[in-house]
């Protein structure tokens, strides 16, 4: 086999066009994947593999990769390939001469701990926006939230699982008359509405999300010691059976990075690549404002270095002013037997360069698998006209690995230690409970001496510095102003340290 044309090392090679007779190989530059792209096609299409074989190049890169792993296949990045006669096949109809099987540097992870270390976060740092989408709130219910974690915040709180926001949520209860008057009105209907969420949260599993360690973000942009980038599988197989959680956690994801992540302009390759399989469940039920906070994240995120790929079956599935912004894209065969599927055909048609080669609305019914039309950026963020390409297989198993195979990439993964024993300190739910404790003891303790009897009782000088130092009934003594003083200090230190960023989240990932 001769050597691959017009090999390019440092760019992606995505294929071979097949438009013309004289097409070349297409690639997607590396320096420009952090403008965001799309894969987009039917069931059984060949979506799964054009991501590995974008998951596996990236890593190559030096780019580490987050990725869900909705049907189990893509953890194959973890084990080599093997020849075969039918990817020899299109080895030769490519031009590839130097593919050899190769596993990828992969790092698992399960926000049930099942399936890969597991993925936490704080009921603080995901915020009261995200939260209330999780739970299925209405408007009056999400307002209800949003003045829990306000009172969280005012004071001094720590809401880490979802134990710490039940018994917050019972404080806001028994306090409710004043809490209305300060921050908003407060019903018991709204309260027992979001109690019997949170239950059926955690009766899905819900609950191992939420608790400590919290993931942190430098351990999803880790890069291997041969350089190769580290790509993180999130096993989604069950998750999926719960696409808001789903949604919603990946949401997280893209805002925390969002959020932490400093500007770094234009690059020669991204910090990270962000993979969101099934996008459409990002977008379904979303309120207006949700989705515009979503678009704001994906426009600017790009100046942080982080490339967002989204993955569904039709493109119309993402909203235009975030379908705009996805400037490489991958486009698998559409069957119009609909009319949702002939509009689908037609908009995918529309988002492309034109080839006056190829005739882009025919061409999308007539792909076969492991076929699409391809357009990516090329010098100065020019996209190139829609090519028909022959997809490059990837080096890694295209197929699932086995239990066997998954524990021992577990058992070598270096931040295993740090994530897969659970902690709990001290939160919002144990500081309340010492409070209710201490009022309880001081409720069943025998009464104090009055002031009058300990003046009796001590009298003189003693007692005028006594009433100096404590105070008496018609003045504040230097303990009580100190100590006012002191707590008005820690009050105004905490509410310059809680700032919530875009989507509700602790700015910063302060814990």
């Amino acid at each position: 086999m001769a050597p691959t044309p017009d090999a390019r090392p440092n760019d992606i090679l995505l294929g071979k066009a097949v438009t013309t007779p004289d097409s070349g190989l297409v690639y997607l530059h590396t320096k420009l994947g952090n403008r965001h792209g799309l894969v987009a096609g039917a069931t059984g299409t060949g979506k799964t593999v054009t991501l590995m074989t974008l998951a596996e190049g990236f890593s190559r890169q030096g780019v580490p990769v987050f990725l869900a792993d909705v049907k189990g296949d893509v953890a194959g990045l973890a084990m080599p390939g093997a020849a075969n006669d039918k990817l020899q096949s299109r080895l030769t109809e490519i031009g590839i001469a130097d593919w050899a099987p190769g596993a990828s540097p992969v790092v698992f992870w399960d926000l049930f701990g099942k399936l890969g270390h597991p993925v936490r976060t704080t009921v603080s740092e995901m915020g009261p926006t995200l939260l209330a989408r999780i739970l299925e709130l209405n408007d009056t219910q999400s307002g209800v939230l949003d003045i829990v974690f306000k009172l969280a915040d005012d004071r001094g709180l720590l809401l880490l699982d979802l134990e710490d926001l039940r018994a917050l949520l019972g404080l806001v209860a028994d306090e409710r008359k004043d809490i209305s008057t300060s921050y908003g009105l407060v019903s018991t209907q709204s309260v027992g509405a979001i109690q019997r969420s949170l239950l059926r949260l955690e009766q899905e599993g819900g609950d191992h999300f939420f608790g400590e360690p919290a993931l942190q973000l430098a351990d999803l942009m880790r890069t291997s010691t041969d350089g190769r980038g580290v790509v993180n599988v999130l096993a989604a197989d069950s998750l999926i059976l719960k696409p808001r959680l789903y949604s919603s956690f990946l949401l997280w994801l893209l805002s925390e990075l969002f959020e932490q992540l400093p500007e770094v302009g234009d690059i020669d390759k991204p910090k990270l690549v962000f993979v969101f399989d099934e996008a459409h469940l990002l977008f379904d039920d979303a309120p207006p404002a949700l989705q515009q906070r979503v678009e704001q994240v994906v426009r600017i995120i790009r100046s942080k270095g982080v490339g967002v790929y989204f993955c569904s079956q039709f493109p119309d599935d993402i909203p235009d002013n975030i379908l705009g912004q996805l400037g490489n894209r991958v486009q698998h065969a559409l069957r119009a037997f609909t009319p949702r599927d002939q509009k689908a055909v037609k908009t995918a048609a529309e988002t492309f360069v034109p080839n006056p080669a190829l005739n882009v609305a025919e061409a999308i019914s007539q792909l076969g698998t492991g076929e699409a039309l391809v357009s990516t950026l090329q010098d100065k963020g020019v996209p190139m006209p829609v090519e028909r390409t022959l997809i490059a297989p990837p080096r890694c198993r295209m197929g699932a690995i086995t239990e066997a195979e998954r524990a021992q990439v577990r058992a070598t993964s270096p931040i295993g230690p740090k994530y897969d024993t659970a902690i709990n300190r001290e939160s919002a739910a144990e500081m309340l409970l010492q409070r209710a404790q201490a009022a309880t003891e001081q409720a069943q303790a025998p009464p104090a001496k009055t002031r009058e009897q300990d003046d009796q009782e001590e009298g003189g000088f003693g007692q005028a510095v006594k009433d100096a130092v404590f105070g008496t009934k018609r003045r504040q003594g230097m303990v009580e102003a100190m100590a006012k003083q002191t707590a008005r200090t820690v009050g105004n230190q905490v509410g310059r340290q809680i700032l919530r960023g875009l989507l509700g989240g602790i700015f910063g990932g302060k814990r």
